[in-house]
């Protein structure tokens, strides 16, 4: 079987629709999952994850909009032989940008988890005129407080983790860097008890983690936040960690039209954990319109 056709037994066996290829205006071929008809719903997916992230939310949501669920580049399914750029977030950004664009798509739902939360919230201010809606969940990245003296960084015992994930995974001992890195930004024992199709794409995205700590994700200002215009919806988990908790309060102080929802008794793949609440979140905040 070629490439593509992996895919669609892959995509398949999760109950996901079959797998499509945009190309961008930089000429970046970008993997994407569609169904449903309406306003267009865009999923970013965060680290370690890809389209098959959202495989509880594209279906269910598809009866009430055209919901698009891509793999950024250097994800699964791309090879890096193949991968034209850079890894980073300034890269990312503009790739969801020109993928709206080479869909026709505007203006879009969009929604972020974790590292793609950070690139929705910099994908809405960049380029407003591609967001309808943004929804952040439980979006990562340090923030930076007016009584800070020095710029935003992530704590110190995170960094030094990070860097034994990274050791590990070069190492090529993915699953103690994955269970290390994933129970940080989740809780402990979650890999342990993490679904089998969670653990494949996890690994099947292993080697993205050491790139990412190599771009640390920029901080969340007063200011940044200031130029997001369109209506927000911020979601938490009630068990997630304190880091993204703490980003989600001072976003909803901070971003003018901000509404937040907090999925009780979830952590960081709140979405994946309590599909129900997270969707009908969703729905109700896009459905508003």
């Amino acid at each position: 079987m070629n490439a593509r056709t992996d895919l669609s037994v892959l995509t398949a066996v999760q109950g996901l629709p079959e797998p499509s290829f945009a190309t961008t205006a930089s000429g970046v071929s970008v993997p994407f999952i569609e169904c449903g008809e309406g306003e267009p719903m865009l999923f970013v997916h965060g680290s370690l994850c890809d389209y098959r992230y959202w495989s509880a939310q594209v279906v269910p949501l598809a009866k009430h909009f055209r919901c698009i669920a891509p793999s950024l580049s250097h994800y699964w399914p791309a090879v890096d032989a193949f991968v034209r750029g850079e890894f980073s977030v300034e890269a990312h950004v503009a790739e969801m940008a020109e993928f709206i664009e080479s869909l026709d798509l505007a203006p879009v739902h969009l929604i972020g988890h974790s590292r793609g939360g950070s690139i929705a919230f910099h994908l809405a201010r960049e380029y407003p005129r591609l967001v309808k809606t943004l929804t952040l969940a439980d979006p990562g990245g340090p923030l930076e407080l007016v009584s800070q003296s020095t710029p935003a960084t992530l704590p110190p015992a995170t960094n030094a983790l990070r860097a034994r994930v990274a050791e590990l995974i070069e190492q090529g001992e993915y699953d103690r860097g994955l269970e290390m890195f994933v129970d940080s930004v989740s809780m402990p024992g979650f890999w342990k008890k993490s679904t089998e199709s969670f653990r494949r794409m996890a690994l099947d995205n292993a080697l993205t983690l050491p790139k990412q700590f190599r771009d640390p994700l920029p901080a969340y200002t007063r200011e940044a936040a200031r130029d997001i215009k369109c209506r927000t919806l911020l979601i938490d988990g009630q068990k997630s960690p304190r880091m993204f908790r703490n980003n989600v309060e001072k976003l909803e102080e901070w971003v003018e039209f901000a509404e937040r929802v907090t999925i009780a008794g979830a952590s960081h793949g709140m979405n994946a954990a309590s599909p129900g609440a997270f969707n009908r979140a969703v729905q109700a905040f896009a459905g508003a319109w």
